[in-house]
């Protein structure tokens, strides 16, 4: 069995390194895609993970398949399609925020015909983001997988990642983010996000609108602030960490998969108390930050011989 089967969208992030002596912008070639990232983010700190998607039939998507078993991701239900693998196009500015331009491909192609939906369901928790939502046919199959998870009382994590660039309109956008989340048990969303999908920045105000679809765990990433939790009927802050920020590209990935590794090697994380499930959000915020020291997303994830070494110091 696996902790954690992650579904949808895995991509060629060309990042922005810097720029060359003509000052023109120089990019590398990354591997990502927040469901991947999540996959290899939990994989490096000891989970046992898969990545259920679609890429390529070109270089790029041999790439991105040789980095998932590079970090033992299991690629059993990662396959290949005529159409060239998705790329996102991520410029940096002085700050280390980025902005994105995607070239959709295979990701959008994944059929539910495609996918070994039993061997999905051999898992703990199916975590899946809403970039899959954006277009058919992976829509409609990534929704059918989620319902069929929640059928099999399989844990659900959802992170409502939002790309305004992927949607004709605002209000598209939210109407599909939000039709998920009543099959939803854990969500992570950004703070920047969180108005988006309830209508307020308040915190408190926002997780508990959000709990109303019956969401036992809710987080909202606040960047180095830390993370703000809704824990059935408990909320709380934990502390982040400082640091000096190269690139906060997959940070948010970064703590979605250490979370998520952590609470699934709980025996039933539903019922684990107040300091157990702040310890592994303190544990995933020095994920997030040790991934913000460095460039691109996967290359910078810790492992946990490097989370215990910060921890240490």
């Amino acid at each position: 069995m696996f902790d954690i089967v992650s579904l949808g969208e895995i991509l060629i992030d060309l990042t922005q390194t810097g720029k060359n002596e003509q000052n023109i912008p120089v990019y590398a070639a990354n591997p990502g895609g927040a469901p991947a990232n999540v996959a290899v983010a939990a994989s490096k700190l000891g989970a046992k993970t898969a990545f259920c998607g679609m890429v390529g039939k070109d270089g790029f998507g041999a790439y991105l398949k040789e980095t998932l078993e590079q970090f033992q991701v299991s690629t059993d239900f990662l396959y290949v399609h005529d159409t060239p693998t998705t790329m996102a196009i991520v410029s940096v500015n002085t700050k280390g925020e980025r902005s994105f331009q995607f070239v959709r491909g295979a990701d959008c192609a994944l059929t539910t015909d495609d996918v070994d939906v039993a061997g999905c369901m051999d898992t703990k928790i199916l975590h899946f983001g809403s970039v899959s939502l954006t277009a058919e046919p992976a829509r409609t199959t990534t929704l059918n997988i989620v319902s069929q998870a929640k059928q099999n009382n399989i844990c659900i994590s959802y992170d409502p990642n939002y790309r305004a660039s992927l949607w004709s309109s605002e209000d598209e956008a939210v109407q599909w983010m939000k039709k998920p989340l009543s099959m939803v048990d854990i969500l992570k969303i950004s703070d920047e996000e969180l108005p988006l999908l309830t209508g307020t920045t308040n915190l408190e105000e926002g997780s508990r609108i959000l709990s109303e679809y019956g969401i036992s765990l809710i987080l909202i990433t606040m960047g180095s602030e830390g993370a703000y939790y809704r824990y059935d009927d408990k909320t709380g802050k934990v502390a982040g960490v400082k640091t000096a920020v190269v690139d906060t590209n997959g940070a948010g990935d970064t703590f979605f998969g250490a979370l998520l590794c952590g609470l699934a090697q709980e025996p039933d994380w539903r019922t684990c108390s107040i300091e157990v499930l702040e310890s592994h959000i303190a544990l995933a915020n020095r994920a997030a930050s040790f991934t913000c020291s460095g460039s691109g997303a996967i290359p910078s994830m810790p492992t946990k011989v490097q989370l215990m070494e910060i921890e240490n110091k």
